[in-house]
């Protein structure tokens, strides 16, 4: 069963290269990034994984945990941690989850047969801290992961989360946000006390609430 927005993250007991988890035991009261691989020694996600590795303390910052998956044991990650840090020159310093015989891959419907009966597609999901899930984005194979957007669409996910407001398009942490259609102007005067721009009557815009 296909796993969508708003649903709770599917939990999990597996080996990683950090020691057996327990997911949800693991997330705690942590946002979290699972990420998904096809296969180890794989060029483009080998830099991915180097990537994510040195941008680990902007995931910290937000309170998120990130973890890998790929079909491979946990040994043969051990083996192409070690490439990436040669190649990428930094260490992989978070968890990558061993899924040899598809159990996480098939609860989180990572491998798709039109891609390969074999291999987990490409897939990012963010999890929040009520263990619901906010994101799933999918990739081709040809394509590396922006995670500077994924970090930007955890900002979006987290401010909004504690506001009733929402992100219009291409917004950074910072700039102006939209005031929910269901805030009514009167109730908008004590939530939003800067004020907003009436461009329409839906259409709020305000400064960015403080986080």
């Amino acid at each position: 069963m296909a796993v969508r927005l708003g649903d709770e993250a599917p939990n999990f007991t597996a080996q990683t290269t950090q020691g057996e988890i327990n997911f949800h035991e693991w997330l705690g009261s942590s946002w979290g990034v699972l990420f998904s691989h096809p296969k180890d020694f794989t060029p483009v996600c080998t830099t991915e994984l180097g990537y994510v590795a040195k941008i680990k303390p902007e995931f910290d910052k937000r309170n998120v945990k990130v973890i890998g998956l790929s079909v491979d044991p946990v040994e043969s990650h051990e083996r192409w941690e070690a490439d990436i840090a040669e190649t990428q020159g930094t260490a992989v310093n978070f968890p990558m989850i061993g899924d040899p015989e598809r159990k996480i891959a098939d609860l989180y419907d990572m491998v798709h047969p039109n891609a390969s009966d074999t291999l987990t597609v490409r897939s990012v999901f963010v999890i929040g801290a009520d263990k619901k899930v906010k994101l799933m984005i999918t990739y081709p194979a040809s394509t590396g992961r922006n995670f500077d957007e994924i970090l930007r669409v955890i900002d979006s996910l987290q401010l909004t989360a504690g506001y009733k407001v929402s992100t219009p398009v291409n917004w950074k942490d910072g700039d102006d946000v939209i005031i929910g259609t269901a805030v009514t102007d009167e109730d908008a005067k004590a939530k939003f006390p800067k004020g907003w721009n009436p461009v329409k009557p839906y259409l709020r815009i305000t400064p960015q609430p403080n986080k």
